[in-house]
Parts: structure tokens; sequence; C-alpha cells
């Protein structure tokens, strides 16, 4: 096994464990190397980062994971990794460009998902993050909707129920995979006015391990979705 081919293995584990700086610092050194296995695993460590306290760096790993996407999905357009992890850093630098740029760029995001989903089928992850696109678009507000329908000429069609069965189908593929996952059952159930099922996933995301930024950000908004049961 060669050194780069070790490293990426170290790295797949570290991330597991939640330690995308060392993802990050063992990876960086690789940046020259046109690899798309280095620069998706780099787009994955940033997105993570990304999610940090500090804004100016937030907004920096933000971008940076947009790039490393871009360039590992022009060095290999066959790789569910490079697809899924390019559509998620589009939508991340969203935050930062504007509701304009994300409306615009959502179907950008979303076939890549489902290009990620289809040479990757059994990836529960990829199937989480189709669950939060079709989340975000049936729970628009209407100004945002009537926003989106000037900019994209009709709207795509979203349901909570397309949602929930993403989200059922990441949750089968691999079982407690994601404390947000269940979270995300939980809301979806709590606006299908399902209490009893919206309580179950709930409670349920609290017991899972919290592995990753977004699992524990998950574990703090439980008491705000369980409030009034």
């Amino acid at each position: 096994m060669s050194e780069v081919e070790n490293d990426l293995k170290t790295a797949d584990e570290l991330h597991e464990n939640g330690e995308a700086q060392k993802v990050y610092d063992m990876l960086i050194k690789y940046k020259d190397l046109q690899n798309a296995e280095v620069e998706w695993r780099l787009a994955r460590a940033c997105r993570i980062l990304a999610m940090g306290d500090d804004s100016e760096k937030k907004k920096a790993f933000a971008y940076e994971a947009h790039e490393h996407a871009k360039l590992a999905l022009s060095l290999d357009d066959k790789s569910a990794a490079c697809h899924k992890w390019f559509g998620i850093s589009v939508s991340l630098v969203g935050d930062y460009l504007g509701q304009k740029y994300k409306l615009e760029n959502t179907i950008t995001v979303k076939e890549h998902l489902e290009k990620a989903a289809e040479l990757d089928p059994k990836d529960p992850s990829c199937q989480h993050f189709l669950g939060i696109w079709y989340f975000n678009f049936a729970d628009m507000s209407w100004p945002t909707r009537k926003l989106a329908k000037e900019i994209l000429g009709s709207l795509p069609t979203s349901t909570y129920q397309e949602a929930l069965e993403h989200f059922q189908r990441a949750e089968e593929l691999e079982p407690n995979f994601s404390s947000k996952n269940q979270l995300m059952l939980g809301t979806v159930f709590l606006r299908m006015k399902k209490m009893d099922e919206a309580k179950k996933w709930l409670e349920k995301a609290t017991r899972s391990t919290c592995k990753t930024v977004e699992d524990q950000e998950a574990y703090k908004n439980y008491k705000v979705l369980t409030t009034g049961f």
C-alpha cells in the first residue's frame, strides 16, 4: 500500500471518529497531487470545519470545500463521493452567496446527489442529504416559494412524504448512523402531524452516539422540537 493509500485509509478512520481537523492536516499535503480520492475527502473535512464557531474560518472552509469538490468531480465524474460532495459544497457556499444563488443552484445540488445515489445506492448519507433537499423545499415559506418560482420558472415537486422516504431509506441502510437523520425523521413526522412517530424518533436521536458536529446540533435542537409533548 502506498503512502497516499495508507493516509486515505487513516483519514476515513479519523473521519468516523469526528476528527475533521486531523483529516485536513493529513491530506492537505497532497493538494497538488490531482487525486480525486484526496480532494473529495478534503471537501468533506472542510465542510465539517465550516460548521465551527469562528465566522471567518467557517466561510473560508466553506469556499475551500467547494474548490476541492469541484476539482474532485473534474478528475472523476464516475465517483459517487465526488458527485455527493460537489452537490453538498454548492449548497454550502450558498449560505454565503445568498438566497438567490441557492435557489438558482438548487437543481444542481439535487442532480448531483441523485447521481451519487445512483452510483452508490447503499450510501446512507446520500439518502440523508436528499431527504434534507426535499424537506427544505417542502418546508419553504410562501415568500421564498414565490421567489423560487420567479427564479426557476416552476417549482420542483417536493413533499414531506418524499423527504420522509429518503430519511427512512438512510436509516434502513445503516440503522443509527446519524442522530441528525433521526432528528429529521422526527421533524418530518411533526410536520405531518404524526405525533407518536415524531416523539419516538426525536427521543431516539438523543440516545444515539454523537459522532459529528451535526449530531451535536441535533441533540441541542431536541428540547426545542419536543416542547409541547
